[in-house]
């Protein structure tokens, strides 16, 4: 109620008594510098009060006048810290207490969980300008940071956010830091991994054979020299290990694929980032749009395929025969330092075995890298876990994610609908994540690799176990992939909890089409490697239509035996066998020891049925003579499409018919015609190929229209990463009238498969 209180010229003005509210914030509010700014925030409207952490959530009570109030309310959503994303789920009017000022309380561990796990974050601008200030206490110290930069999720061990639940709980501060971190006017308060070269972590430079070079700036430099020498190093950052190394030099980068071994795959390059212009460099190797450089420059730090610059002085062999390198921008500060002082870009490929989650501990990259790297740079601060660099391409326009990782996960999202219970969704095989989701909430994981290593199933029963102990939910059942020889599905098996099988094909489409407003159905175009399908072949080439939770096979590419099952994936010439022995055919490009492969085929001796559009594509490459063996996943078609260039594709057509009067099959055959004609360029048979795949979803497109009024589309599956295609087939579906959805968020290739796992079941479960 309104009280009168004497005024000045003996008038009487109106004010009120004090008022308190009791708020309460989810999002992300942790790790992102929300209660500083709240201090703050509070402190400036004259009001009393304190905040704190629960679990997962900012808890608020806040004393002033209602003015005021509702100021600090409106002001706490609408200039919240740029990497925050508060949710105000409670503002109710509470008893005043008479508060005399305004406080940040302890965390507490109680209430209503609503775990948000902060993604690691890049180093801000404040702190790279005190990181090259000669008379900042801080300067050239490679773990500096603050409220808003440095890592979260690799080194959180446990939640509500605070030091001691980190694996900086084993670096007491200092007084320096500690009087920073408690002051609110400070840029650190409450930034729980400060710290400075007096009580934090340190670098450590080990030569093999030599005593380790201990200290910041000693090791540092010994790095540089090694680097300078031409030499390969391991290099710790913020989610494991870098395998690093000049970018330009033959050489080195051989040794490097030799070593690992790599023979081909592409490396990502990291360059020099001036603080007072950050792409400059990069800007010299390759040619970046507008939306790429904002991604470059953008919180999650990626990686990001560029088209290589006419003037680029990279090494060929960063991305032999590719057009597109990775690139990307150093996101920790011992990553700026080694740049800085290096000038020049860097190789920085994963440390790992190839397929496995990237190595973090110091002797164990030793062990099993020993004859890979020949020397390390250490530092003493624990990763909680792995988190490997992000990859985007651009792809119909947009950057699109092809891989999961630091800064971007784990990746929250609301889901279309409520579930009943906790799920645990495991996966596939390859690229895989996993993802947990409760209520209205989906996390998936950053990239944990390929399944057929112990390492991988390792670090895969970790983030099982990480992502349920961080966010407070046990699940109750299991979500996996319908393939019975998936290490993912073996795994879900033996779990000890109820398990649902999705078949491969139904979580892309669902998760390709998730965003689909509307109870029509639409088609969802499911083109991949292979997986399982619902009738016990290798599916890989499918039209669906339907929703989530509710599929029909609707068409498909003609089916084909492939000799030698898995083995095709990484030897090409298998796939450009089969279709040529289905068709009579002749190739003279068949390996001189094909006669027992053939002599299988003709018995269908471990030759399983598949109509994988990724498999057409490594026949399409060894038919016009680039890729026979593979030496990673997708090297074929990654070629074929680099081989394409400027051509002015003619597309041949596939004959669309039905079978059975059930589906609708397209006859690649016309295809082989094309690929073995020796008279024309490779690179034109390669554009032609690609338009003419473009041809068969829209021509599969127009069918659906006819017999099902269909005029939504989703693109998923591995296949969808191919730009050329991808583009090729959006503009046909686009011109035709058809509105066309491809994954934004989530990868499109098997990455997407836990999200879309998800979706299947509950779309189910709310049909």
């Amino acid at each position: 109620m309104p009280t009168v209180v004497p005024g000045d010229g003996n008038k009487y003005i109106r004010t009120h008594l004090t008022e308190a509210r009791r708020l309460l914030l989810s999002g992300r509010v942790q790790g992102v510098g929300f209660r500083p700014f709240v201090y703050r925030l509070a402190r400036s409207l004259h009001l009393n009060g304190w905040v704190r952490n629960r679990i997962g959530r900012v808890e608020i009570h806040v004393e002033g006048s209602p003015e005021s109030l509702r100021t600090f309310t409106r002001e706490l959503l609408e200039q919240a810290p740029p990497l925050a994303e508060p949710i105000l789920d409670i503002c109710t009017p509470v008893q005043t207490t008479a508060l005399q000022d305004f406080s940040i309380r302890e965390s507490i561990a109680a209430g209503a969980v609503r775990i948000h796990v902060p993604p690691d974050l890049f180093t801000c601008d404040d702190c790279l300008a005190e990181l090259r200030d000669p008379a900042d206490r801080r300067r050239h110290y490679p773990f500096i940071n603050c409220t808003q930069c440095g890592p979260r999720y690799t080194l959180i061990r446990g939640m509500p956010y605070d030091r001691a639940a980190t694996t900086m709980a084993g670096f007491p501060l200092c007084e320096q830091c500690r009087a920073e971190y408690t002051d609110p006017g400070d840029r650190r308060f409450h930034a729980e991994p400060v710290a400075c070269p007096g009580c934090g972590p340190t670098l450590q430079f080990h030569d093999p054979g030599n005593p380790p070079v201990r200290g910041n700036a000693t090791a540092l430099q010994a790095c540089i020299t090694a680097l300078r020498a031409g030499r390969i190093v391991a290099v710790k950052g913020i989610g494991g290990y870098h395998l690093m190394c000049s970018a330009r030099e033959d050489t080195v980068i051989r040794r490097l694929r030799e070593r690992k071994p790599r023979p081909h795959k592409p490396l990502a390059v990291l360059f020099p980032a001036p603080l007072e212009a950050p792409l400059r460099h990069v800007e010299q190797e390759v040619r970046l749009s507008a939306a790429q450089a904002e991604l470059l420059l953008s919180p999650a730090r990626p990686v990001v395929l560029a088209s290589r610059d006419a003037g680029c002085s990279l090494s060929v062999l960063v991305a032999p025969g590719l057009e597109e390198l990775g690139v990307m921008l150093p996101y920790s500060p011992l990553h700026h330092l080694l740049l800085d002082t290096f000038q020049g870009p860097l190789i920085a490929t994963s440390a790992n075995i190839s397929g496995e989650p990237v190595l973090t501990d110091n002797t164990e990259v030793e062990d099993r890298l020993g004859r890979v790297a020949e020397a390390f740079l250490h530092h003493d601060r624990p990763i909680a876990r792995p988190a490997d660099d992000p990859v985007y391409r651009t792809i119909h326009g947009r950057p699109r994610p092809l891989r999961l990782g630091r800064g971007t996960a784990p990746l929250e999202l609301t889901l279309p609908f409520r579930l009943d219970r906790p799920l645990l969704a495991t996966g596939g095989h390859m690229k895989n994540t996993l993802a947990l989701a409760w209520d209205e909430r989906i996390v998936v994981s950053p990239h944990i690799g390929d399944m057929g290593t112990a390492r991988s199933l390792a670090v895969f029963e970790r983030t099982v176990a990480d992502l349920q102990d961080l966010y407070g939910v046990a699940a109750t059942m299991v979500l996996c992939d319908a393939h019975p020889g998936y290490a993912t599905t073996r795994w879900s098996a033996q779990y000890g909890l109820p398990v649902e099988r999705i078949f491969h094909h139904h979580a892309h489409a669902a998760a390709a089409g998730a965003a689909v407003a509307g109870g029509t159905d639409w088609l969802a175009f499911t083109w991949d490697g292979v997986g399982f399908g619902e009738d016990g072949t290798l599916w890989g080439g499918e039209a669906l239509i339907g929703q989530p939770g509710a599929w029909r096979r609707f068409a498909a590419l003609r089916p084909f035996h492939l000799p030698g099952g898995e083995r095709a994936a990484r030897e090409p010439w298998r796939s450009a066998a089969a279709l040529c022995w289905e068709t009579g055919q002749h190739w003279e490009g068949l390996p001189a020891d094909a006669g027992l492969a053939r002599h299988a085929w003709e018995r269908r001796l471990n030759c399983p049925q598949t109509t994988a559009a990724g498999r057409l594509f490594d026949a399409a490459a060894a038919l016009t003579g680039i890729c026979s063996h593979a030496t990673f996943e997708g090297q074929g078609p990654m070629l074929l499409e680099a081989l394409c260039g400027n051509e002015v594709p003619a597309p041949v057509h596939l004959p669309l018919s039905p079978v059975e009067g059930k589906l609708w099959v397209s006859d690649w055959e016309p295809l082989l015609a094309l690929l073995l004609d020796e008279s024309r360029p490779p690179s034109q048979r390669a554009a032609d190929f690609h338009a003419s795949l473009a041809q068969v979803l829209h021509s599969q497109a127009l069918q659906a229209r006819t017999s099902h009024g269909i005029n939504h589309i989703a693109l998923a599956g591995g296949v969808f990463q191919n730009r050329i295609l991808t583009d090729a087939a959006c503009r046909l579906l686009s011109d035709a009238g058809f509105v066309v959805t491809l994954p934004e968020r989530i990868p499109v290739n098997d990455a997407g498969i836990s999200y879309g796992q998800v979706i299947e079941y509950g779309s189910r479960q709310w049909r």
